[in-house]
């Protein structure tokens, strides 16, 4: 099982998370935090991933990418209840959705390259564009005020940095610059951000191929 993603449920009793196997599609799986058998949520068909959380745990939003980030798929809601699943008004080529924390606005990511950062508004029923930029990774800050995201900066050098907009006003700035920090995402599909519990910024870093050990044998 290759697995990535993880989500605890806002109750910390479960943990939501993608995985393939060979030769079967990427599904999301439930699994209790005391550890145990993981629990396939759907039947196989086209790829799913990146399940979050409805914030009362009953539900889980995901989306689905028909074996690559370039299918016109919606972004789908599946009731744990029930088994029931529909999906979020407009949201077909959108993926990577992430709810507000108080559960007004979904955040989601263009499914076409360069990948923009959309914004749906519950009440309205309506999505418009937050961030004109390639994204990925969005995290809600924990009151909800912004959003943080990994920033693509392309030009005779490609960089990254970490970013956040606020989602009142729009107003966007850079947190962090990533271009020397020597970031590396071997064995994974890609680089990872997220948030700590004050905010801060959490990077994926994998160096483990990229150093140079002497390694001396000892024999007694």
């Amino acid at each position: 099982m290759r697995v990535l993603l993880p989500k605890w449920s806002p109750d910390g009793r479960q943990i939501a998370f993608a995985a393939s196997f060979p030769g079967r599609p990427w599904n999301i799986y439930l699994i209790s935090a005391e550890g145990g058998t993981p629990k396939q949520v759907l039947p196989d068909a086209e790829d799913r991933v990146d399940g979050n959380w409805s914030s009362d745990g009953n539900s889980l939003f995901f989306g689905s990418f028909g074996g690559n980030l370039h299918g016109q798929h919606p972004i789908s809601i599946l009731d744990l209840r029930t088994a029931q699943i529909s999906t979020l008004p407009g949201s077909v080529g959108l993926f990577s959705p992430r709810l507000s924390p108080d559960a007004h606005y979904m955040c989601a990511i263009t499914s076409e390259e360069p990948f923009r950062l959309m914004l749906f508004d519950f009440s309205t029923q309506q999505w418009t564009r937050l961030f004109a930029s390639d994204v990925g990774y969005p995290s809600w800050s924990h009151d909800g005020s912004y959003i943080y995201f990994e920033r693509n900066h392309f030009g005779h050098a490609r960089s990254k940095s970490v970013d956040r907009i606020r989602v009142s006003d729009r107003k966007s700035e850079s947190i962090v610059d990533l271009k020397n920090l020597g970031r590396s995402a071997t064995g994974t599909i890609t680089e990872w951000i997220g948030l700590a519990p004050d905010d801060s910024p959490l990077l994926a870093r994998d160096i483990s191929t990229h150093e140079i050990y002497s390694l001396q044998l000892y024999v007694p």
